[in-house]
């Protein structure tokens, strides 16, 4: 699925080609609360890094969280993507997985599916005031995961 995406300010703009657009993950780390989600969590999904297409990547700027350095370069190291004007998040890139790219689901303008359930990560991190909202079907883990973005996506497409 083609996703289309932008900054707050209209400064950036891009797109990229999703093969698991549905936004099942909700990640409560402090790295995702502190930089992209106001609610307490972030949300990402799974595109192909080799379909990015980027206008306005002159006010792209990098934060590398393991680091804490930033940088102008748009794609080339690992780090949370945002831009430089408005502060909007935009993606996650890790070098240690090149082919993926993980749009936060706020930044896209394209209507994205409605997931059947969710997976709530990172839940030994919230911070002490968000409530999880966890319902029936959804999974939820301390840390990471037993479940990768495109092993959710062939189980929950061949149910």
């Amino acid at each position: 699925m083609k996703l289309d995406g932008s900054c707050h300010c209209g400064a950036v703009k891009f797109s990229v080609e999703a093969p698991e657009p549905t936004p099942y993950l909700i990640c409560y780390c402090s790295i995702c609360r502190k930089t992209a989600g106001s609610g307490g969590f972030g949300i990402n999904l799974g595109a192909r890094t080799d379909t990015l297409r980027i206008e306005g990547s002159e006010s792209i700027r990098r934060y590398h969280p393991e680091t804490g350095t930033t940088g102008n370069d748009a794609t080339e190291q690992s780090g949370r993507r945002f831009c430089g004007l408005c502060g909007s998040p935009l993606w996650n890139y890790d070098t240690r997985w090149p082919e993926l790219i993980h749009p936060h689901a706020g930044a896209i303008d394209t209507d994205l599916p409605a997931p059947p359930e969710r997976t709530h990560i990172m839940l030994g991190s919230a911070a002490n005031w968000v409530e999880a909202r966890i319902e029936e079907n959804d999974k939820s883990f301390e840390e990471y995961p037993d479940e990768s973005l495109a092993d959710w996506h062939r189980r929950i497409t061949n149910q």
